[in-house]
Parts: C-alpha cells; sequence; structure tokens
C-alpha cells in the first residue's frame, strides 16, 4: 500500500492508519510511542513529533510489506518480531525509542543480504 493511503489533506491520519492495519487510533499510537491524545486531538495530530512518529512506522510496515504479502502481516512483523543485533527488541521498540532509521538500515542490509 503507498504512503498516500495513510493520509488524509497531506497528513499521516491515525484512522486511515488504523483501518488498514485492523486495530484502533489508541492502539497506533502506542506502536508508534505516542500518547493516546496525539492521535485524538487535531493539533497534536498535526504535530511534527506526532507526523514523524507515524511517518516512521508507516515507512517501516510499507518496506517489508513485499516480503510478507500484506500490510497486516507486516504490521505484525513490525510489532512482534525481534531484530538480530539490536538486543531482541522489535522493530516497534526501536521506534519508539527513536531509532528508526536504524530499522530502516537493519532492512535495507536484510535486503541485500548482509543478514541472512
Amino acid at each position: 500500500m503507498g504512503l498516500a493511503q495513510y493520509a488524509d489533506n497531506g497528513l499521516f491520519a491515525p484512522k486511515k492508519i488504523a483501518d488498514a492495519f485492523r486495530t484502533t487510533s489508541e492502539e497506533i499510537a502506542r506502536t508508534a510511542g505516542l500518547g493516546k491524545d496525539a492521535v485524538q486531538r487535531r493539533e497534536r495530530v498535526r504535530s511534527d513529533k506526532t507526523q514523524r512518529r507515524l511517518r516512521e512506522m508507516v515507512e517501516i510496515v510499507n518496506k517489508v510489506e513485499p516480503r510478507f504479502g500484506s500490510a497486516l502481516m507486516a504490521y505484525a512483523w513490525y510489532r512482534s518480531e525481534p531484530l538480530a543485533g539490536f538486543s531482541g527488541q522489535t522493530a516497534m521498540q526501536l521506534v519508539r525509542e527513536g531509532r528508526a532509521d536504524e530499522v530502516l538500515d537493519f532492512i535495507d542490509a536484510v535486503d541485500a543480504g548482509i543478514y541472512a
């Protein structure tokens, strides 16, 4: 699914992301390391931090979706699969710590055959 599928009026929309992943906006907030009000209050949804975290999560899920065959399976991987070299942390845990770039680099390395 393209990034535009998750957006509304040029912003990442928690409700659209939640619908795509068959969950709630509140769960999307927790998954991205945000508070519940970050996805419920209009001014918080528009904030740089909220948009950055939502973008990071969506970019990672989008990047691994072809490998899993669906956005839902990619989202499950994002939340639950420990990544090699990150002390058993998942992509979700790393994003919540502000380490999304490391996850994206890891995915690129796996795709290049560096990690098997």
